[in-house]
């Protein structure tokens, strides 16, 4: 385990955390949701803290992931979630003819970002019309469990949708650095101990 996949991991555990928020509570983090949608278009960033901006982009997914790690605080909805996403983004890698489109709705969608800003209801309208045509077809299906009053809500749902993309593409990242989910079993005392020290870097210097 190295920083580079426990900051990828901490993207997923914290795209999953905010979509769990959304759907129970209706607000989330949003500091951390920009930092997570902004992941979904840096595809070509040189490096995984790039993707992110920076260590501080996933102060909320590093919390999550020492609290996941650690058994006595840990959340399983979050973590069936961010397991979910894990299989589901092998599943995404098998099918060239979902990859394409996925990526080409990516690049459409930033284009709007460009226009209307981050936060506009017509991106996030759009990231969940792309995460609905494309993942929510493969299996498995990422169950979100929330408060009716929030999910009955049309831009809701399409928040929580941008945050699942936003954890699938944490999931392809990790991947990409060789993350693997054994590593999680063998690997969790040195996660948590490199996850400690990223979170308390980026309250010292803020980065």
């Amino acid at each position: 385990m190295n920083e580079e996949r426990v900051l990828a991991l901490a993207g997923l555990f914290q795209a999953c955390t905010l979509a769990h928020q959304l759907a129970n509570e209706g607000r989330c983090d949003d500091l951390a949701l920009d930092a997570s949608l902004s992941s979904v278009f840096r595809i070509d960033a040189p490096s995984v803290i790039g993707v992110f901006g920076n260590v501080s982009g996933v102060r909320v997914g590093l919390r999550t992931l020492i609290g996941q790690l650690d058994e006595s605080s840990r959340d399983m909805a979050v973590t069936r979630m961010a397991v979910t996403v894990m299989r589901l983004e092998r599943s995404l890698a098998r099918r060239r003819d979902l990859l394409d489109p996925l990526q080409q709705g990516i690049v459409s969608s930033k284009r709007q970002v460009e226009h209307f800003g981050l936060n506009s209801p017509q991106v996030f309208s759009r990231l969940a019309e792309l995460y609905a045509g494309t993942l929510s077809t493969l299996r498995p299906r990422v169950m979100v469990t929330g408060n009716p009053q929030w999910l009955q809500q049309p831009a809701m749902v399409e928040r929580v949708r941008a945050s699942l993309l936003a954890a699938v593409r944490s999931a392809v990242l990790w991947r990409q650095v060789g993350g693997r989910q054994w590593q999680l079993l063998l690997h969790r005392r040195q996660c948590t101990m490199l996850a400690r020290g990223l979170l308390t870097g980026t309250t010292l210097d803020n980065r």
